[in-house]
């Protein structure tokens, strides 16, 4: 299949950047970015500068294949990551637009690739347990109700690839935090500094200047792994919470 990519390229966070169109002929049971490896193998055979993106696993795990596709994050198929799209999804001939990641917390680092440490330090201000929780076997001894585990098992499920914040009008980082805040809070290890953790997370999060939510629910539509914005609702409570016993 003969596609044209109109792909974004910008050199750094401080060049500015623009689209550039490009042919390129791919197989259907490729992964969209096997589509790129072949893009890039023929602008380096061509003595060109070939085409930044980030990616690692491949299997839809690490969240760094993120990239806006046709205007969606990570492409027009739901729960499903850049690095899991398939080129059968396209047809013959057709055009397709890839840019990063627009948001000012996500800025641009080459082309495709956009610095997300923001989410780094969110998650180093205090999505961790510092408490001294024993050993394994001792956290297994805990009987948890099968639904507690289950919401914070589909809250850890987030990957932190930032399709939530691309997708949000406002370029809210709520769904991303909420998911890390819930999966611990719903587990009995991490009740102990719940207040601070959530009262710590979001003023970072507020700090690296990404934007409020407004409820359009943008970001558990594009969600690769469909976390729910129900953790945004119970991130709000748990720090309402934490501001009243703060005073």
């Amino acid at each position: 299949m003969k596609l044209t990519l109109k792909i974004w390229r910008q050199k750094n966070q401080n060049s500015k950047g623009g689209f550039e169109s490009y042919q390129v002929e791919a197989n259907e049971h490729m992964s969209f970015l096997e589509m790129l490896d072949v893009l890039n193998q023929d602008l380096i055979e061509s003595g060109k500068d070939p085409v930044a993106f980030e990616h690692d696993c491949r299997e839809g795990i690490c969240g760094a294949c993120s990239m806006m596709i046709n205007g969606q994050p990570h492409g027009p198929l739901q729960g499903t990551t850049t690095c899991q799209l398939h080129m059968r999804f396209f047809k013959d001939g057709q055009t397709i637009v890839i840019e990063p990641f627009r948001a000012s917390s996500f800025p641009v680092i080459k082309d495709l690739t956009v610095d997300r440490s923001a989410f780094d330090r969110i998650i180093q201000s205090g999505g961790y347990i510092s408490v001294n929780t024993g050993q394994a076997q001792d956290g297994n001894a805990i009987p948890i109700e099968k639904e507690q585990s289950a919401k914070s098992f589909d809250a850890a499920a987030c990957i932190g690839c930032g399709a939530c914040v691309a997708a949000c009008p406002n370029a809210s980082a709520m769904l991303f935090v909420s998911a890390k805040v819930s999966h611990l809070y719903l587990l009995p290890q991490g009740k102990v500094e719940d207040e601070s953790r959530v009262d710590h997370m979001v003023t970072q999060m507020d700090k690296e200047g990404f934007g409020n939510c407004s409820n359009t629910y943008a970001c558990e539509a594009e969600c690769p792994k469909d976390i729910s914005v129900e953790n945004i609702a119970r991130m709000n409570r748990r720090y309402i919470k934490s501001s009243f016993s703060s005073e």
